[in-house]
């Protein structure tokens, strides 16, 4: 702006030394800068609304008297009086204050910019806190249905298993004992993870090997157990109890039906960026159907924690045998108590 103004003195034959011109210009700018901050704050706490909408238009119509009154003070205080005729500084005086206002239009149109930005501002930044306490309560949400399915998933796990110990009371009381204390040593398993919702692949596999260890107890040789674990891969974090409801479908529906068992085998593959996880298990006799409640809560689980980026299948091949695919974001975690366990864990599953 000083040099805007410097070059049409100059052409108008008028030599006025730049550093006049850029002080008288930089003041002019200095008076609606130091006005800026207290207009926003009156902007924040009195915005345009439609509840209060043209009693505050013409509040802020009307504020341009105070600001131009405030605008020639605060200009005043800062700089002489300047004559723009004669280029030069006038003494302070009352009226070279009042010589202030005679550009009253600029200072009014600086107001009326200064308004229209607080605005804006004010706008965009409670959209922006709307949108975040928005995704806010949508995570929050989110969370609650998670551990909801979760809640859900237990005790269905829970009642299969004490179906099962029902059925040993009368026949075998010592087994079904034995078994209540795997129970609890399971449970206390899962209490020990509390709400989290990944964990490593070790630790998810010590508690399908528990889960495992009740239901040979239940079904004797009947069940045959086979790991096929990529070296190195146990420390994957996996949904907790992911693959519980797999291999409790597997045995219910693929195994525990049979008078002559089955096998069940559980394989975990590792690429760059995924995880693939599967349970596959013989298919022989007739199964009563079930509730599908498990592998229900599983996708959802998934939907939650992954949305678009995880996925389960199942299917039955020409051979008979059933299996259900886990595709998963490839995350890991890295310290030396967890590959401590993962190497005991890959020496027990060999």
């Amino acid at each position: 702006m000083a040099g805007q103004e410097k070059v049409r003195l100059s052409e108008a034959g008028l030599d006025t030394a730049f550093w006049k011109i850029l002080l008288v210009t930089g003041v002019w700018n200095m008076t609606a800068a130091l006005l800026t901050p207290p207009l926003f704050s009156i902007v924040h706490r009195y915005p345009i609304s439609r509840s209060a909408g043209l009693r505050r238009i013409a509040a802020y119509v009307l504020g341009s008297i105070p600001y131009l009154f405030t605008s020639v003070c605060v200009r005043g205080i800062l700089l002489p009086p300047w004559n723009p005729v004669t280029q030069q500084f006038l003494p302070r005086s009352f009226r070279g204050l009042l010589h202030n206002a005679d550009l009253f239009a600029l200072q009014t149109w600086d107001y009326l910019v200064i308004l229209v930005v607080a605005h804006a501002y004010v706008y965009y930044m409670r959209a922006r806190d709307q949108e975040l306490e928005r995704a806010e309560l949508q995570r929050a949400l989110a969370g609650s249905e998670l551990q909801a399915l979760k809640s859900q998933l237990q005790p269905h796990f829970l009642f299969n298993t004490l179906h099962g110990i029902s059925t040993l009371i009368e026949v075998d009381k010592a087994r079904a004992k034995t078994i209540v204390l795997k129970l609890s040593g399971l449970l206390r398993t899962v209490l020990h993870h509390g709400n989290s919702d990944l964990i490593p692949l070790a630790e998810e596999l010590k508690f399908v090997e528990a889960f495992l260890d009740i239901e040979k107890m239940r079904l004797g040789g009947r069940l045959e157990v086979r790991w096929e674990i990529e070296p190195g891969t146990l420390q994957s974090l996996v949904p907790q109890l992911i693959l519980q409801p797999l291999v409790e479908n597997a045995i219910v529906h693929g195994i525990a039906c049979s008078r002559e068992g089955g096998w069940l085998a559980i394989s975990f593959r590792r690429s760059e960026d995924q995880i693939e996880l599967s349970v596959r298990n013989t298919v022989r006799g007739k199964a009563t159907p079930g509730s599908g409640l498990g592998l229900q809560n599983t996708k959802a689980r998934l939907k939650h924690l992954y949305s678009d980026d995880a996925s389960l299948s199942f299917a039955i091949n020409g051979e008979g045998i059933a299996i259900a695919t886990l595709l998963l974001p490839a995350l890991g975690m890295h310290t030396p108590e967890l590959r401590e366990e993962c190497a005991t864990l890959q020496l027990r599953s060999m």
